[in-house]
Parts: C-alpha cells; sequence; structure tokens
C-alpha cells in the first residue's frame, strides 16, 4: 500500500485547503489515460476560472516535461522529483524564488500536489523493477480533473465564440449608423440627427472596453433599434431624392416624352428577380422586403452610403443610367465590396462608359448570378 503525504514540510501549516486538495489522490480519475499534452492546452485555455497565471502555466508546463510518456495513467506512477536547479532550466531560467511561488499556485489551484519526504527534498527510492516510492510533485490531480478541466475550456471557447459574434455585429451595426448619419446630414441637414449622432457616440465608447455576452447582447439591441430608426428618418427624405433624380435623369435622356415616365416604367436590361439573386447581399442590408423597382431603388439611394458613394457619384450616374441601371450596378459592386476598393470610383468609371456607350449591368449580373449557383 502507497503512503503519501498529507501534511507539508518545515514551517508551511496546515490547512483546511490543503487537506481537501490531499483528497484529490483518492479520488477516482476522470479518465483512466489521457494525454499530458492535450489536458495541458485545454487548462491553458481554462486557466483564468482555475485561478492561473500564464508563468504559473509555464511552470507546470516545465513540470510536465520531466513525466515521461505523453500519456498519463491511473495505473502509473505520476509523481515527478526535480531538483529547483533543473526545473528552472526547463521553465527558462525562471529564479528559484520565482519558481516557488509559481508552484504555490499551481497546488492551490488543486493542479498538482505535494508529496514531502522527510527532509523535504525530492528523490525517488528504486529498485531493480523501479521506482518504489518518490518525493516531489503528484500530477495525479491533473488526470482526476480532466472532465472539469476540458468541460471549462469548451464553455470559454464556446462563450468566446459567441462575444466575437456579437461584437461583430455591433461592429457592422456601429458603421451602418455612423454612415447612416453621415448620408442623413450630407444631404438632409436638420436637427434630426443630432440625438441619433449623440447616441452613437456614448454607444460606441463602450465598445472601447472587452464587454461579457449581457452587454455586447444590449449593445447589439440598442445599435439594431438606431439604426431601425436612421432608416425611417432616411425613408422619406430617401424616396422624395430618388423620385426627383429619377425624373431628372429621364428629362435629361429622352426630352420628346419624360413627362409622363415614372420609375417603374423606365426601361432596364435586367429583370429585378435575376438582380436580387446575383446580389443577395442587397436583400441583408434593405429594412424591407424589396417587392418592385421602387423598394430596390429606395434601398441602394441608402446603402450606397454605407459603401461610400457620394451623392454626387450617385446622382451622375443615375443622370447617365437612370435610377434602374445605376441601382443594379451599385448592388453588383456591393456584392463584390471584397474585391473593390473603391466603391465610388469604381461606378464613376463605370458611368463613363455607359456614357460612351461601352457599359452594360447584363454581363455584371451574369457573372456574379453563376457564382451563386
Amino acid at each position: 500500500m502507497d503512503i503519501y503525504a498529507t501534511t507539508p514540510f518545515g514551517r508551511r501549516p496546515v490547512t483546511a485547503g490543503l487537506i481537501e486538495r490531499a483528497a484529490l489522490r483518492q479520488q477516482a480519475p476522470a479518465l483512466p489515460t489521457a494525454n499530458k499534452w492535450e489536458l495541458f492546452r485545454e487548462l491553458c485555455t481554462a486557466r483564468k476560472a482555475f485561478g492561473l497565471s500564464d508563468r504559473d502555466l509555464t511552470v507546470f508546463n516545465a513540470l510536465l516535461t520531466f513525466h515521461r510518456g505523453d500519456d498519463l495513467s491511473a495505473s502509473e506512477q505520476l509523481i515527478v522529483f526535480p531538483s529547483n536547479e533543473t526545473l528552472s532550466s526547463r521553465a527558462h531560467g525562471m529564479p528559484e524564488s520565482t519558481l516557488r511561488r509559481h508552484i504555490a499556485a499551481l497546488v492551490e489551484a488543486g493542479i498538482i500536489l505535494r508529496n514531502d519526504s522527510p527532509n523535504g527534498k525530492r528523490y525517488a527510492v528504486k529498485s531493480r523493477t523501479g521506482v518504489l516510492r518518490a518525493y516531489g510533485f503528484d500530477l495525479r490531480p491533473l488526470l482526476v480533473r480532466a472532465d472539469e478541466i476540458i468541460e471549462t475550456a469548451t464553455k470559454i471557447r464556446e462563450e468566446d465564440a459567441q462575444k466575437k459574434e456579437l461584437r461583430d455585429t455591433v461592429v457592422i451595426l456601429k458603421r451602418d449608423a455612423d454612415k447612416l448619419i453621415s448620408f442623413g446630414m450630407e444631404d438632409h441637414a436638420d436637427e434630426r440627427w443630432t440625438k441619433p449622432r449623440e447616441a452613437l457616440i456614448e454607444l460606441g465608447k463602450m465598445l472601447r472596453r472587452k464587454l461579457d455576452i449581457s452587454t455586447l447582447t444590449s449593445l447589439k439591441t440598442r445599435l439594431h433599434a438606431l439604426v431601425e430608426n436612421l432608416h425611417q428618418l432616411l425613408g422619406m427624405a430617401v424616396g422624395k431624392t430618388t423620385e426627383m433624380s429619377g425624373t431628372d435623369s429621364q428629362n435629361e435622356r429622352h426630352q420628346s416624352n419624360s413627362n409622363n415616365t415614372s420609375i417603374e416604367s423606365e426601361q432596364s436590361s435586367v429583370p429585378l428577380p435575376m438582380v436580387l439573386t446575383a446580389c443577395p447581399d442587397v436583400a441583408y442590408f434593405a429594412n424591407r422586403p424589396l417587392r418592385s423597382w421602387h423598394d430596390f431603388i429606395s434601398a441602394m439611394s441608402v446603402i450606397k452610403a454605407m459603401m461610400g458613394i457620394s451623392a454626387e457619384t450617385w446622382e451622375h450616374a443615375m443622370k447617365i443610367m437612370g435610377p434602374k441601371n445605376t441601382s443594379v450596378v451599385c448592388a453588383g459592386i456591393l456584392q463584390r465590396m471584397g474585391e473593390i476598393k473603391s466603391p465610388g470610383g469604381y461606378l464613376r468609371r463605370l458611368t463613363q462608359k455607359a456614357e460612351e456607350g461601352g457599359f452594360s449591368p447584363m454581363p455584371m449580373m451574369i457573372a456574379l448570378a453563376r457564382r451563386q449557383s
């Protein structure tokens, strides 16, 4: 029968925590065998939950190297007994006083146990068949608490992924709100934009800190409400601007019969269903279903500001190509935002080609539709 020391050598006192941690030796391991490096990586992920620092883990990594093989087994002796000098060498030259502090943290966290010899030194009593008894640091708690460590690490990874997703959404909403406000203040400047701008500044300050899931969720809700409000504010003004711009464009291009021409009757080389299929990102950014050309053009009038396309560039494009084709082209640019560095410059070049009679949006839509198929 193996006998392990339950009290520390020297002046270190017996505490309730020490006795509680010593009981780990008597517990059945969560896993009969486990890869020590896989468990170590899981512990690195869960270190804050166990009250460990990265320096504590540096020392623990060094301790694990004194155990032969990659697997820890409940049936084997799991005590390692390096001298302070050797341990310091494997811990990248860490001073012995610092080593002792980090070892104490590992013991306090219940990741290792001390098995002190009568004189406090670390060594093993050996025979021809192997180690009879060892005094040093017991790695058994790592095996005993394997399930707890893995479960904690998994939970932390899931929370981190959720935080990242929430934060990405919040950043996108903040960007949308910022560009919508800038568009509104540029083309329809009045006092209606003051409060949204102030609200956005306050919400933006929160993003400078590390936020928990609850706070990020609340921030997402508030920003989403702000963006919805901005879409409503822009809706009436944009609708009027679009109708006026469309009429002006047709007046200049079709002087003889433009008085009775509407947006819905303007000819487009691309059917609307094909545009929506080829450019699904438009539906994501739109604040309502796109059931008609009027809905589509109104949506693109708002979205173009998010893309960094100025009102001047937009109006010139509508003058040359008309509201429908201009909106179709901008939808194509939106779908390729990751490839186009300057959406405004790209639209200006296509407008120039259209003015010279050398551009039609149909090939662009066909190419984008093939990507979606």
